[in-house]
């Protein structure tokens, strides 16, 4: 074999090696969240509700990202109506919805979004008014997102933390019920800066103050 021959069969060679092993030429994998990571780029419709707009810091029509929504962290739930487990989660985020909107250190730095995989705007929408759901929440009928988000079991929650410049950083997931609000809140407090020694003093002074309360009204 002649040296050209050789040489053109090596590039070939090294060619084919290189096709096959590039992310960018075949396609990659599309992995799992990861705490430390970030999350593929998802564009979401625009609520056409007047509340869900405000809630999330948004105007206008059309799409947008997730990383726009004006919030510190963002807790997003990927569930499908038909999962057992994302049902019942359903009250336990409606109580942590309203332990946020509720708490001075919270409210407006702590979004809920949820996404549903598989699932119609109508099968979301009777989702939400069946478990009264106060934030809102999109369809993901083709499972797009899903496939970006590695194909994740449900239901599985995500948290990011907004940074200054509109990057984000994925802080936590967690897949299956929520059986612990309150540390979920402690972790995203401590995500956006928050230190978790002043959470724990106002807890508990609100815990003392309560408890002062009641035993002066069994005086009265």
């Amino acid at each position: 074999m002649k040296t050209r021959e050789i040489l053109i069969l090596l590039s070939f060679i090294l060619f084919s090696f290189l096709f096959v092993n590039s992310p960018g030429l075949c396609g990659s994998v599309n992995l799992e969240p990861r705490k430390g990571g970030r999350i593929p780029v998802i564009s979401l419709p625009v609520p056409e509700n007047s509340e869900e707009k405000i809630y999330l810091g948004l105007s206008g029509q059309g799409a947008f990202k997730i990383q726009q929504v004006k919030a510190k962290v963002i807790l997003i739930k990927i569930f499908n109506l038909y999962c057992p487990i994302c049902q019942s989660t359903a009250s336990a985020m409606v109580e942590l919805y309203h332990q946020i909107e509720n708490h001075p250190d919270f409210k407006g730095k702590i979004k809920l979004i949820g996404i549903g995989v598989g699932n119609t705007q109508s099968e979301v929408k009777a989702f939400k008014q069946t478990h009264n759901i106060p934030f809102p929440v999109f369809p993901d009928q083709d499972f797009i997102i899903h496939k970006a988000l590695g194909e994740v079991r449900t239901p599985f929650f995500i948290a990011i933390k907004i940074n200054r410049d509109r990057s984000h950083e994925i802080v936590h997931t967690h897949l299956g019920a929520l059986t612990d609000i309150p540390g979920l809140l402690d972790l995203m407090y401590e995500a956006y800066g928050g230190p978790q020694e002043d959470l724990q003093k106002r807890e508990k002074l609100a815990t003392s103050s309560a408890n002062q309360t009641s035993v002066q009204d069994g005086l009265d």
